[in-house]
């Protein structure tokens, strides 16, 4: 009988042909070609990489919810979950919490995060009934000019990701102080004290934090950075105890000092005569002047809900705009990660994401037209650009004029060459070796205490360990959030001294009749907005639980249009969890779509949900990351 190759697809074979008894050259005689490939399909299909079975729930449920009565903490590390949980149980704000687990975390995680970085909040405060939104991000330095920095570009036309250029001002810690100030219960020492007796003392480095810290052996030539995180001048691996003192002497200077002593006192000096040392144009007079901004959430209506973002310079209003949009169709009909679903999902990402490469910046540079954008109306011209039966290769940006300071202005005005254009050799090395850490560049978390007061926080880095630079005596690097500037004349999101630039993380939270109903979020870069609205639409439209809502397999789309300049020209590529059907997978790639597999890139989930009708907390942490939900 004649013998050939299987059909099967690399990703089904590396999978599941070690189950039934095949070798990867998969020799099979044709009369079993169709039953192998119905029957690895049919495997997937159920969840056979999952292992074990459940008795309740869905197949692909890693665990069940957890349920409290008096206080919930959901972060991506369980020891930083056991420290917010023991704050609450002193008598501490779900702020008082969420810091104090934040602040393990800046140890714990630092390819992630760190007080280097900068954060964002969304709280929900049961004294006064509403939300508050925090946005401490930082500014570029005052003293680098746009034209300055093309000059110490040279030839490349993008910031980059590494040294001292993509450095704007640090806001975590101003943010912390900032949140405590408004919310917090117990004295910062009290609060940043388990984290600091981490520090000392050392923790146990978790799997896939080491996976990822593994990766910055390649930044050890960046100043500070060997002394700070390698050890014995190598990462540390799993299950090796990691001791950062000098970190814990800088959580003490804060907690005696406060915020002053980073943006105005000893600490400041420091990173002064550091950055002057290795050519990185901030300066103590950029720290002084730093402040985070109290900001309104905005919201919009999604079949019964309220779901609230921030507004920019992040990107959190792209998921409201996906939501108005796919409000418009029967996501529920179409079945869940359907290919009718997702193409439908991924189409409306394209589109809306254009909106994000133009208009999404700083407001306080640019008026901005936020109200328009997630707009119900705005959401119906848009939905008619969706073409059920292809995917799209480019999308236009809305037709909305905004107002720069200077002026009235557009892309199109600005006579403005792509930014990838023009990136060199060593350009384009760089950013992929880097992008091999930015896998695990962001830590969300989430608290409620037993007052009902809820937390919604997000830090970073930027990219894996931010720009590298570790300023001297610290215990942190300095985040690389500038390298999200473009350099467009013109563009809402060009760089200019003191601007923040566009940023990618974004707290999460949804209402119902005016009650708190959920704190999320899912970390990961341009991933977020996809990840809340595949979150929100796991929940209401196919009414999955809070774990199985973050436990779904994923899509993750790329090459979207950037507020850096990239403009999409190609359809972008889609990349598709294991969980999906294969068939799915194929009907998609006949639609269109370019898909490519990845594993990683999926984002990283915590949520909190408070069900009034009990009274109780239930809390969900997915198994993409190392994190844990718990309560009291």
């Amino acid at each position: 009988m004649p013998r050939r190759r299987c059909d099967c697809s690399r990703r089904q074979r590396l999978r599941l042909h070690s189950a039934c008894g095949l070798d990867r050259r998969c020799a099979v005689p044709n009369v079993w070609v169709l039953a192998l490939s119905l029957l690895c399909a049919s495997l997937l299909t159920v969840g056979f990489a999952h292992g074990g079975d459940r008795i309740t729930g869905r197949y692909f449920a890693t665990r069940s919810e957890v349920i409290a009565r008096h206080g919930m903490a959901a972060t991506s590390q369980p020891l930083a979950t056991q420290i917010a949980l023991d704050i609450l149980k002193k008598g501490g704000s779900a702020v008082d919490a969420a810091i104090a687990a934040n602040a393990a975390l800046c140890l714990m995680e630092p390819v992630s995060c760190g007080i280097g970085g900068d954060l964002f909040a969304i709280v929900w405060d049961a004294k006064t009934q509403k939300l508050y939104g925090l946005n401490a991000s930082g500014r570029s330095p005052a003293g680098l000019t746009r034209e300055k920095l093309i000059e110490l570009l040279g030839s490349s036309k993008k910031i980059p990701s590494l040294g001292p250029l993509p450095v704007t001002v640090p806001g975590c810690v101003d943010g912390w102080f900032e949140l405590h100030a408004k919310f917090g219960k117990l004295p910062m020492s009290e609060v940043l004290a388990p984290a600091t007796q981490y520090a000392r003392e050392g923790f146990p480095v978790s799997e896939l934090i080491a996976y990822y810290w593994a990766f910055g052996s390649r930044l050890r030539e960046h100043p500070g950075f060997a002394d700070t995180f390698l050890p014995g001048g190598k990462p540390p691996k799993k299950g090796e105890i990691f001791r950062n003192p000098l970190l814990a002497d800088t959580l003490e200077k804060l907690a005696a000092g406060g915020r002053d002593v980073f943006y105005k006192g000893e600490l400041a000096d420091v990173m002064d005569a550091f950055c002057r040392r290795v050519a990185c144009h901030l300066r103590k007079e950029d720290f002084a002047r730093h402040t985070s901004t109290w900001v309104e959430p905005v919201s919009t209506s999604y079949r019964g809900y309220d779901v609230w973002e921030l507004p920019p310079n992040g990107h959190g209003i792209a998921a409201l705009q996906m939501l108005n949009i796919l409000e418009g169709f029967d996501l529920k009909a179409m079945g869940h990660n359907s290919a009718a679903y997702l193409h439908t999902l991924v189409e409306t990402k394209k589109i809306v994401y254009e909106d994000r490469a133009r208009f999404y910046a700083d407001p306080d540079f640019a008026a901005l037209p936020i109200d328009k954008l997630i707009s119900k109306e705005y959401a119906g011209e848009r939905r008619q650009l969706l073409n059920r039966q292809r995917a799209a290769r480019e999308y236009p940006a809305g037709d909305i004029q905004w107002q720069h300071k200077a002026g009235t202005v557009s892309r199109s005005e600005a006579g403005v060459e792509p930014a990838e254009h023009g990136l060199t050799a060593s350009d384009r090395a760089t950013r992929e070796a880097h992008a091999k850490l930015g896998g695990g560049d962001t830590i969300y978390l989430t608290v409620a205490d037993k007052d009902r007061n809820m937390v919604s926080l997000i830090n970073s880095n930027y990219r894996g360990f931010g720009s590298g630079l570790c300023p001297d005596g610290l215990g942190f690097c300095f985040q690389d959030r500038g390298e999200l500037f473009t350099l467009e004349q013109g563009h809402a999101n060009v760089y200019e001294p003191g601007k923040r630039p566009f940023h990618t993380i974004i707290p999460a939270f949804i209402t119902r009749g005016g009650k708190p109903w959920l704190s999320f979020g899912v970390m990961g870069g341009d991933m977020q907005p996809q990840g809340h609205v595949q979150i929100v639409c796991n929940l209401i439209d196919f009414g999955m639980s809070f774990q199985e809502a973050g436990d779904a397999a994923r899509f993750y789309h790329t090459g979207s249009s950037e507020p850096t300049g990239e403009v999409m020209k190609e359809g972008g590529t889609l990349s598709l969890e294991s969980g999906v059907d294969p068939e799915v997978v194929r009907t998609l790639a006949q639609m269109g779509h370019r898909i490519q597999e990845a594993v990683g890139p999926y984002g990283g989930y915590q949520a909190i949900h408070y069900d009034a009708a009990n009274d109780v907390y239930v809390g969900a942490s997915e198994s993409r990351k190392d994190g844990q939900a718990a309560g009291y």
